[in-house]
């Protein structure tokens, strides 16, 4: 039984439920009109609620009481609203249910059973929903031996397969930040599964869950190179393949000072231009010319270290400005190795403003680009539950209605 101020609460505002009150004025963008719930969580969940809110959609993130911590800074956080609620309060989770009503889509990032117990997994929502796409985020899915278990970004694409590919040759495996499973096969995953359900609901009429896995994206990510191994192109080993660092042609390379270039002249026709550019023979490289004629073993192990030795020198001798004024406005597919600042400014990021400036946060401009339904300029992140009272408003919370789930526990402060 709920405590007694959690039943007031609940008997106070159930006779309400107003699918009859305004919604908030829609954005523009692509999703303009659907309503989305993000229950509180870190790494794919937000990033998938960021690409939801940046193409429009209407994003409500429910936090934990005592908030995220550094929030105003995180670009993952943007173009959103922001509610305080405690779910594990019987009040609370009313709250929440009496949101699902209302939105498209719910997006929870919990272990497996976790929104059940509380009282909001799907079945629960889809008795107040039947059209809710319910989105569920995890690193293991939602069923198998390891469901249960914690993990990280590192762990996920280590049993994936795809960690053992990334790294010096004869080195150990280096993890690619934290986006391969955290951000691209996870959260990009899920916003793309939530998009295909919600398309999918336009003609059923009927929502359903989203179980996207990181461990599942990362696999997916390695379609391309588990055919490149089935032809016999491509060893399971750290930088022992032309795409990880094993080819002259596609690498970093040390520029005279001290910074880095990157090429990726893979096709023969831009090979040759980036050796005469450098004053190479291209005679000289073709043997090592994409795969060469030569076996593929023969060319990891004897072909492409010698070659990659010359580039290297010739590379040597040029700072990485002078090398960007060498190769600007031909096809040799040399390019400087930027940090994040030089990123922000590069002419071509600028012309495209592939960077924008919120609140005096510099950050990823939203993506991809629409034509027509062109999505505004995001809005910085709110402060933790700011748009409580607006929010409850809407679901017909009176002043005294919040005062009793405040009094409930339900909502902090």
């Amino acid at each position: 039984m709920p405590p007694p101020d959690a039943a007031a609460a609940l008997a106070r505002n159930a006779a309400s439920r107003p699918d009859d009150r305004p919604a908030p004025a829609a954005a523009n963008g692509p999703l303009a009109g659907t309503r989305v719930v993000e229950l509180a969580g870190i790494g794919p969940g937000p990033y998938a609620s960021m690409m939801l809110g940046d193409l429009g959609a209407e994003v409500i993130r429910v936090e934990r009481p005592g908030g995220s911590a550094g929030a105003e800074r995180d670009p993952t956080l943007r173009n959103r609203r922001s509610l305080a609620l405690d779910l594990k309060n019987p009040a609370a989770v009313e709250v929440l249910l009496r949101l699902v009503e209302r939105c498209d889509v719910l997006i929870e990032g919990y272990r497996p059973g976790v929104a059940e117990r509380l009282g909001f997994g799907p079945e629960v929502c889809a008795r107040r929903n039947p059209r809710l796409v319910y989105g569920r985020i995890t690193g293991w899915g939602q069923d198998g031996p390891l469901a249960p278990r914690a993990g990280h970004d590192i762990n996920y694409i280590a049993l994936s397969g795809f960690l053992h590919q990334v790294g010096a040759r004869g080195g150990k495996p280096v993890p690619p930040l934290n986006v391969v499973g955290d951000y691209g096969g996870g959260g990009l995953l899920l916003a793309f599964g939530v998009v295909c359900a919600l398309l999918e609901r336009g003609r059923s009429g009927r929502g359903q869950v989203v179980d996207a896995a990181m461990v599942d994206g990362a696999v997916s990510f390695l379609a391309a190179t588990i055919g490149l191994k089935g032809m016999g192109l491509w060893r399971d080993a750290p930088g022992a393949n032309f795409l990880s660092g094993a080819a002259h042609y596609y690498d970093t390379y040390e520029t005279a000072d001290g910074k880095w270039v990157a090429v990726g002249a893979i096709e023969p026709q831009f090979h040759r231009l980036m050796l005469e550019r450098l004053g190479l023979d291209p005679a000289e490289f073709r043997r090592g010319e994409g795969f060469g004629g030569a076996p593929y073993a023969e060319l990891v192990d004897e072909v492409w270290p010698a070659l990659k030795a010359k580039l290297a020198t010739a590379i040597r001798r040029h700072t990485r400005d002078e090398l960007e004024r060498l190769f600007e406005g031909i096809d040799a597919c040399v390019t400087p190795v930027l940090g994040l600042d030089e990123a922000a400014r590069h002419p071509h990021n600028v012309a495209r403003s592939a960077f924008v400036e919120v609140d005096g946060v510099m950050q990823n401009a939203p993506a991809p680009r629409f034509s027509r339904s062109v999505p505004p300029a995001p809005r910085p992140p709110r402060q933790p539950g700011q748009d409580a009272r607006d929010v409850l408003a809407e679901l017909g919370y009176d002043a005294a209605g919040i005062e009793d789930l405040r009094r409930a526990g339900a909502l902090p402060g």
